[in-house]
Parts: C-alpha cells; sequence; structure tokens
C-alpha cells in the first residue's frame, strides 16, 4: 500500500487528522519538499511530532529512482508525504501510476492548498481563478526577467477577467526563496504595473495579505517564506471590499463599474 498524505501548509499540524492517522499505520514513510516545503517545521519536528522516520528523497530520487519507494509499499504500508495537497505536482501523478502498474494499491489524503488559501486570505473567489503561472528565477530559466509565457498565461486570463495565482520559484537545495517584494518589482518592469496581492506564510498562525500596485508591493518587505502573488482579474463588488478589509487595497484601484 502506498499512502499519498499532503502536509498542508506551515508546520507539522496543518496535516489533516485522517492523514496523520494513516500516517502512524505506515511502516516506512518517504518525503519531497522540492516541489515545496513547510516553512513552520523542520523534518526533525515532523519526526517528532509524528513519531515517525522520514526519509527524504530529491527529485531525482522520486523522478528516475522510485524503485525504493515501491519496492517497499509492494511488502508493507508506505507513506509518501509532501507539503500542501499531495496530487497537486505531476510528479507525484506519475508516482502513483507507476505503483498503479505493479499492482500496488494507493490512497490519496488530501491536504490544504496554496491555491485555496489564496483564495480564502484574500477574498477571491476561487471558481474565478484562471490558469496558474510559475515565476522563476532569471538563472533558473536562462532567459528574460520574466518569461514570455508567463506574460501570456496573465494576459490571457486577463483577457476572460479570471485572476491569476503566481507560484514564486523556490529552490530548496539552495534554501533559496522568491520573495513577493522581488516578484512583484520583476512584474512591474517586465509586465506593467497592475493590481496585485502579495501573500506571505499561507497557513501560519499569522499571514500576511497586501494589495496594492506591484510597483508599490516591491518596497515592502514581507518577511520570512512561503509567499506568492495573486494577480486579479475583474472585480466582483465583494471581492473589491474584501481586498480592502483584508489586503488594504486602495479603493481607486478596486473601483467595481
Amino acid at each position: 500500500m502506498l499512502d499519498f498524505i499532503g502536509l498542508g501548509l506551515y508546520d507539522e499540524r496543518s496535516i489533516t487528522v485522517e492523514g496523520h492517522e494513516a500516517l502512524s499505520e505506515c511502516d516506512r514513510a518517504f518525503a519531497e519538499f522540492y516541489t515545496s516545503k513547510l516553512a513552520g517545521a523542520t523534518v526533525e519536528e515532523l519526526e517528532e511530532y509524528h513519531d515517525v522516520d522520514i526519509e527524504v528523497r530529491d527529485r531525482a530520487g522520486v523522478e528516475q529512482e522510485p524503485e525504493p519507494i515501491l519496492d517497499a509499499a509492494e511488502g508493507g504500508e508506505v507513506a509518501f508525504l509532501t507539503a500542501g495537497d499531495t496530487m497537486i505536482s505531476t510528479t507525484h501523478v506519475d508516482l502513483r501510476l507507476r505503483a498503479h502498474e505493479r499492482g500496488i494499491d494507493t490512497r490519496v489524503f488530501h491536504g490544504v492548498t496554496a491555491q485555496s488559501a489564496a483564495s480564502g486570505l484574500t477574498g477571491l473567489q476561487n471558481y474565478r481563478f484562471g490558469k496558474s503561472v510559475t515565476l522563476p528565477f532569471p538563472y533558473a530559466h536562462g532567459g528574460e526577467d520574466v518569461p514570455k509565457s508567463l506574460v501570456e498565461g496573465l494576459e490571457d486570463n486577463r483577457e476572460r477577467g479570471l485572476h491569476t495565482l503566481v507560484y514564486l520559484d523556490i529552490k530548496t537545495e539552495r534554501e533559496e526563496y522568491m520573495s513577493a517584494d522581488v516578484a512583484a518589482g520583476m512584474l512591474a518592469e517586465g509586465w506593467a504595473d497592475e493590481l496585485a496581492v502579495a501573500v506571505a506564510r499561507a497557513g501560519s498562525p499569522e499571514p500576511i495579505v497586501a494589495a496594492d500596485r506591484l510597483s508599490t508591493l516591491a518596497e515592502r518587505e514581507f518577511g520570512d517564506p512561503l509567499h506568492l502573488l495573486v494577480v486579479p482579474g475583474d472585480l466582483h463588488h465583494l471581492e473589491a471590499e474584501a481586498l480592502k478589509a483584508f489586503g488594504g487595497a486602495p479603493a481607486e484601484l478596486v473601483a467595481v463599474e
């Protein structure tokens, strides 16, 4: 049996009760934190809280060399742990398919996602989000500061009046996490100086939500990771009120005709 368990957004307590119970019943636990991580907990804190030993795998150890995980799952109960929801990344879907091909039963224990948290914290309605995009570090893609594909994604969503969730690049092996102010500055210069919402440490006891022009957000400090940005599309009047109330948005930027 291979259980895919989402750990939630922030620390060792962000997991669901169902996920915690499933983890406690497993013989071995593997995890990856290259797609995301828990900013509020170390691996050691996770192990102590859940009373398990966790074997952390890098990207190659999941995507190219998954045999140790699958072999263990053929002979016992195995947990595969990730931050957020466990099936957001195609990496994890691929691992589940490999297990299926080998006749290994799988179960999925979902966790809270950054997208649902961003919607809830900002007050922007979840069904009005379009395709998400990722803003990479410039050195990671070797091109312009803002990739053309990201701009196209933003523009496609805006043409349909939809909001865009902008994931910010992380390099866990280098302990490097793009901050919302850096991302806002890149978008203000490489795309357009539009209304955006910075969200920092979603899922923590004290998350930050700030709505303003990208150039203004670029001048702020949002503290420890993880961060993301939301670029709103057309606003419903309730969304506009939420951005003013919860994000401090200037009234002129969220005026609804």
